[in-house]
């Protein structure tokens, strides 16, 4: 018979890492919600380019992302895993436009993109389940598409 007990304690708990996972979600969730990245009225306002506040915010999400992958190269940082982290950009093709536009489309339209969507339901925004349920079927639309795409 196997002992689990002795099998789980040489290993990180996943329900440990979920649980540090789910915190950081309820902490970028409150984040959104207290900064008004989440607010419809902020992301209508900032897709007829009448103020600036949103593109500032992804602007520093741009630079901070672009220094976090020039050092996780320079540093040589590995996966949990032992594996090497690597970045491949993908190549152009029109499907990337379209699905960017489409993307933009949701998003203008619904006032959220997926990581928001999670924070507007946190606050008591029922409007955007329509929001997540989109995204789930856009999810599932590509699933059934894909081996149509051009890849």
């Amino acid at each position: 018979m196997t002992d689990f007990r002795n099998s789980r304690s040489r290993t990180p708990s996943a329900g440990s890492h979920h649980v540090s996972v789910f915190l950081i979600g309820v902490y970028l969730g409150i984040l959104f919600i207290t900064s008004d990245v989440a607010s419809w009225n902020r992301i209508h306002a900032m897709f007829l380019f009448q103020e600036a506040r949103m593109y500032l915010i992804i602007g520093t999400a741009i630079g901070t992302s672009m220094v976090s992958m020039f050092l996780l190269r320079r540093l040589r940082v590995r996966t949990v895993g032992g594996r090497p982290i690597r970045y491949e950009p993908k190549p152009w093709h029109r499907g990337v436009a379209i699905g960017g536009l489409l993307f933009g489309a949701g998003w203008a339209i619904t006032g959220a993109c997926p990581g928001p969507v999670y924070a507007q339901i946190g606050a008591g925004e029922l409007r955007a389940l329509w929001t997540l349920a989109g995204a789930l079927l856009g999810m599932f639309a590509y699933a059934v598409l894909h081996p149509r795409l051009p890849h």
